[in-house]
């Protein structure tokens, strides 16, 4: 049976954050299913332009340039929100879910338009169950990627 889980927080524009598998269980692994952004201040009163990134690799991936080719990048989001009605509200995440996560994440978040604030995340997990030749293989995948 397949469970769901969260991870949320707050990080300070430009800095990095670690999403820590190593606290599960052996024959396990994880796929993330959503990756969304949220403005920590100023929400209805300033106009807010955030985007975020997630990946499995040794460094983060600046957000403001994700590139698609990079095994690593599991997740990108953008968060934008004008108090002008003539611009759109934006908030639009792309997730890889068919990557079989093992090992710890590195989430990054950047906000341009309202002076560096914090920025608000969440990511949705779920669980998936392996067999030991299935963590061997998935495990290996990753070492690769985080050895690059």
């Amino acid at each position: 049976m397949r469970k769901t889980f969260v991870m949320r927080g707050r990080t300070a524009s430009g800095q990095t954050e670690t999403l820590n598998f190593g606290k599960y269980k052996a024959g396990y692994a994880y796929k993330m299913t959503d990756f969304r952004l949220f403005p920590s201040t100023g929400i209805g009163a300033a106009n807010n332009e955030m985007c975020g990134s997630v990946t499995a690799g040794k460094t983060a991936v600046a957000p403001t340039d994700p590139n698609f080719n990079n095994d690593g990048l599991i997740a990108t989001a953008i968060f934008q929100a004008s108090n002008n009605p003539a611009y759109p509200n934006t908030n639009v995440n792309i997730v890889n879910d068919t990557y079989v996560i093992t090992q710890n994440l590195i989430l990054m978040v950047q906000e341009s338009a309202a002076a560096g604030t914090p920025v608000n995340w969440q990511c949705r997990f779920e669980s998936v169950k392996m067999t030991g030749s299935e963590e061997a293989a998935v495990n290996y995948k990753q070492f690769a990627i985080s050895d690059e």
